[in-house]
């Protein structure tokens, strides 16, 4: 698989990880400079079970932590990582 891409058009935004025509995502709404709405992850059936979904949760993660932005959760896939990892309280807003 290939590095993470984020893409930023405007007041949406995208993480993608694309390999042998098939494209994983998790999207965006950015709500204010410092608060981000995680709307949707999909990952294709040929990736399910792999940690890919994971993987673009960990970097939206990474990123408004290095940012100093807070997430709020409205995807059930991201919500259900952030329960689980109670150690990503500081970047969610629930």
């Amino acid at each position: 698989m290939s590095d993470i891409v984020r893409e930023t058009d405007g007041s949406k935004g995208r993480y993608v990880l694309a390999n042998d025509g098939l494209e994983a995502e998790l999207t965006y709404s950015i709500s204010s400079p410092t608060m981000i709405i995680a709307d949707h992850t999909g990952v294709p059936e040929a990736w399910k079970g792999q940690g890919v979904g994971l993987q673009l949760v960990e970097r939206l993660v990474t990123d408004a932590r290095a940012e100093g932005v807070k997430i709020v959760p409205l995807c059930p896939f991201v919500n259900a990582w952030r329960r689980k990892h109670p150690d990503w309280a500081d970047v969610f807003n629930v």
